[in-house]
């Protein structure tokens, strides 16, 4: 529930899902991560010069030179450079998320574990304990491997330069700051709220929409919550691309259609 007297001005969304969840609310701006998050950044830390945004499912870099995006990366196949990565380690190893993140910080002699893919950095992880390795090295040595498979991948080639900003969720774990410190330098600095970042930049993007104008929201209300909405998916056969177009619909009816690579589809909100 919002407090009293506090009424909803102007609603965006972000993320891999924002046509969705936008259709959904009725979002006055559906808005890109890049965008939502080097803005989230600058509004804490206005020299920022580098993003590094890692989350459960993604991960991203994001180049800033006075306040403007030249450059950006996104990895959204390689699960060893996210935090699904860890969650997995962690319960293999039997342990919550949070005992791995403070295990990690009592390593002495980190263990080297390939970070090429999840699937070698398993089985590196299980010869290593089968050798006699204590679990804190272990432990941090997964941590440092997500930190170089996301430098190898997202990183490659990209101009990385302080004041570097650590977004995301993974940003909760002291092993992975620790290990991005030991590569990057001590100026990686996790911002307050940096689990949310990219929803604080898009706030502030569609505040100022709103702000701007005379606008009236578009917010259905929080009952959306009790709609029943059904998505489905089928492939667009107009041309040889075959996309996969998703939609949004309700008793029947298309609300929208998004995921092709041209506009033949394009029927959610506005970016």
């Amino acid at each position: 529930d919002l407090p009293p007297g506090m009424d909803i001005r102007g609603v965006a969304t972000t993320g891999s899902a924002r046509y969705l969840a936008g259709v959904i609310v009725g979002a006055d701006l559906v808005k890109n991560e890049i965008t939502s998050h080097a803005l989230g950044a600058l509004h804490y830390f206005p020299q920022s010069q580098t993003v590094i945004e890692i989350g459960g499912q993604d991960s991203k870099i994001i180049i800033i030179r006075d306040g403007i995006v030249t450059d950006f990366g996104m990895n959204t196949v390689c699960a060893a450079g996210t935090g699904s990565f860890l969650d997995h380690q962690a319960t293999r190893l039997n342990m919550s998320i949070e005992q791995f993140s403070q295990l990690a910080l009592v390593s002495a002699t980190p263990v080297h574990i390939s970070g090429r893919c999840t699937v070698f950095a398993e089985s590196d992880m299980i010869h290593k304990q089968q050798t006699g390795h204590c679990t804190e090295d272990i432990v941090y040595g997964l941590c440092q491997a997500l930190v170089r498979n996301y430098l190898n991948n997202v990183g490659l080639g990209k101009d990385i330069q302080p004041p570097i900003i650590f977004q995301g969720g993974v940003a909760f774990n002291q092993g992975i700051v620790k290990a991005l410190q030991e590569e990057l330098g001590p100026e990686v600095i996790v911002p307050p709220h940096h689990e949310v970042m990219g929803a604080i930049g898009a706030a502030l993007l569609v505040h100022e929409e709103m702000t701007s104008g005379q606008n009236e929201s578009r917010f259905k209300g929080f009952g959306v919550s009790e709609i029943n909405y059904r998505t489905s998916s089928f492939d667009c056969q107009s041309c040889p691309t075959l996309c996969e177009i998703s939609q949004l619909s309700v008793d029947g009816r298309i609300l929208a259609q998004w995921g092709g690579r041209c506009d033949l589809w394009q029927t959610s909100p506005t970016t």
